[in-house]
């Protein structure tokens, strides 16, 4: 199995750099040169890390297979996979994206939607849920709201504060117009 660890981005100089959105909690272990990362669109890879350094909190990666700005603009959208053998299976601290996406939110035995995506963010991480008439809420992975995530039993149980899942509505966002008699 793969797993995306990068997102690439847009050019950055003349000589072939490309930022990356990261979605890893491990850049400095995954964007080492050498390594060499799956490519979807697999007709853009594989492709090998030459350099990766910071500009301020953006990471630019340079590849041994591109050479100039010209080739790196082709890459733009691309993702940037790791085989999961790679990973450490001891690993406790967290889940990965794969894993999440699909298991049913529930706010007690109530199922209000579906993990759609996990957004890794500076602070924290955030699990976009899909609600049946198909909001996308916005819930701060946090043990507080986030209590219990059961892989095997397809499910996470959410404990929002409230207003959560009505803070992204349409009625909250338009106040009720005021009776004039």
């Amino acid at each position: 199995m793969q797993l995306q660890v990068a997102r690439i981005g847009k050019p950055h100089g003349i000589r072939g750099e490309v930022t990356v959105q990261v979605l890893t909690d491990a850049p400095q272990d995954r964007f080492v040169p050498g390594t060499e990362f799956v490519v979807e669109p697999a007709a853009s890879g594989p492709l090998t890390v030459s350099s990766a350094r910071w500009n301020k909190d953006i990471l630019l990666l340079g590849f041994e297979e591109v050479a100039d700005r010209n080739q790196a603009e082709t890459l733009r959208g691309a993702k940037l996979f790791i085989d999961t053998e790679e990973l450490d299976v001891d690993d406790d601290e967290g889940w990965y994206e794969h894993e999440l996406v699909g298991l049913e939110a529930r706010v007690g035995a109530q199922v209000v939607g579906k993990v759609t995506a996990l957004n890794t963010m500076p602070v924290q991480d955030l699990l976009m849920v899909t609600t049946p008439d198909g909001k996308e809420i916005l819930i701060p992975f946090v043990e507080q709201i986030v209590p219990e995530v059961n892989i095997e039993e397809g499910f996470i149980l959410l404990t929002p504060p409230d207003g959560l899942f009505e803070l992204n509505s349409d009625e909250a966002a338009a106040p009720e117009p005021e009776g004039t008699d």
